[in-house]
């Protein structure tokens, strides 16, 4: 039997281009190497908590998300538009004060820059949400630290929120991303919320994949070659195909496609702990402005959404960015020990769940454009965030967009 299209890969860039060949009428077969669909984006169960693999979010603005996925039937949760910055000894609000008005005058006071510094993340973000959203990829491209330096960002707001939120978001807090990815963020986050489903991230992959004819997806079925008209299994098994689809990681789909450049990657250590109450007490971002430790960011998962957490309990995600010496356990104590700086004795009362050392978590883009998908070979493309904008975004745009080269 010969397939209209196979696509290796169930992650969202994957699952978007099944979606979008099913929409137009194109058979096509989905092979995933996991257990379950969703590449990077999986949500784990222990004792009762909800482990997304990695501090993840949505940002509703993203228009390929609005497109593809029914929001109400994620139950989304958002966050509030602002976050807490542990600097000086205390903990400050920094908060959007359109969306968030109460925190004004507690967002003025905050230590973290001066009130210039304040009106320039607005003039910042009307940057950014200036013109098509298409034009933010052709426009002249520095790193996101040297963009932040020329629009007149002082060293304290640099050191103390920007670097700790954005080096969060671009796992990356030397701030070397993009200034094209820099603008795009802020453009979403302007536009939108940051946002988790109550079920967890992995509700989204299922998401997608719940759209697509039954018997189109499976799973545990590992590809080690791909040749001219087929695919092979680790099994052995043979499956033809007219088109093929390279839709996994970046690393995975060089060896498979050695046309392909290698992908670099950011790497990110997240670490959850059970508490029998909230830190924070609210959904919101809590940075490292310190400028020391190990942290970078905290949140309360199950502040945001309650069902990440068992009743009574409470779920805390802690982000590490790179990959802090020693075993997990002893990097649980020192983070432990870090936060009892922050949230006081308490602390010591958490309980460590797990961590994830995650060495492919964000593919590293430079320079950061999105080119029209071209066949690696006759009948066989590429998809995935490693060609494009790193994100759930460009992972789901460039989905449709490779639907789109085979259809055509």
């Amino acid at each position: 039997m010969i397939r209209d299209v196979v696509v290796v890969g169930g992650g969202l860039a994957g699952l978007t281009c099944a979606r979008q060949l099913q929409a137009r009428g194109r058979a096509c077969l989905v092979l995933d190497a996991g257990d379950a669909v969703g590449g990077r984006v999986r949500t784990d169960c222990v004792e009762g908590f909800q482990l997304d693999r990695g501090f993840q979010v949505l940002l509703t603005a993203y228009p390929a998300a609005q497109r593809w996925l029914d929001y109400d039937a994620l139950l989304l949760r958002k966050f509030s538009a602002g976050a807490r910055v542990w600097c000086e000894g205390a903990m400050h609000v920094v908060s959007d004060p359109i969306r968030e008005p109460s925190d004004l005058l507690a967002t003025l006071k905050a230590p973290v820059g001066t009130l210039a510094d304040k009106i320039k993340i607005a003039t910042l973000r009307s940057a950014a949400r200036r013109g098509a959203l298409d034009g933010i990829f052709a426009r002249p491209e520095a790193t996101a630290l040297e963009a932040l330096q020329a629009h007149g960002f002082s060293a304290a707001m640099i050191e103390r929120f920007l670097r700790p939120w954005l080096g969060g978001i671009f796992l990356d807090d030397s701030l070397s991303a993009s200034s094209r990815m820099l603008m795009f963020v802020l453009r979403m986050f302007a536009e939108g919320h940051a946002a988790m489903p109550a079920a967890g991230m992995q509700a989204i992959p299922e998401q997608l994949a719940a759209g697509l004819a039954g018997g189109t997806v499976r799973l545990n079925a590992s590809v080690v070659a791909v040749g001219d008209g087929a695919v092979t299994l680790q099994s052995g098994e043979r499956v033809a195909a007219d088109r093929i689809v390279v839709a996994t990681d970046g690393t995975t789909a060089a060896r498979l496609l050695p046309e392909l450049p290698p992908t670099s990657w950011r790497h990110v250590t997240c670490l959850y702990f059970a508490a029998p109450a909230s830190p924070l007490g609210a959904p919101v971002l809590a940075l490292n402005g310190s400028g020391a430790g190990l942290v970078n960011n905290v949140a309360v998962m199950s502040d945001v959404a309650s069902r990440y957490a068992p009743q009574g309990q409470a779920l805390v995600s802690v982000s590490v960015l790179k990959d802090p010496p020693g075993d997990d356990a002893c990097v649980a104590e020192r983070v432990q020990a870090e936060l009892a700086g922050w949230f006081g004795t308490p602390v010591r009362g958490w309980r460590w769940l797990r961590s994830y050392r995650i060495a492919q978590a964000l593919p590293v883009r430079w320079p950061l454009e999105r080119p029209a998908p071209v066949a690696v070979r006759p009948g066989i493309w590429a998809a995935g965030d490693f060609l494009t904008t790193p994100s759930i975004q460009g992972a789901m745009e460039i989905g449709e967009r490779v639907a789109d080269a085979v259809l055509a």
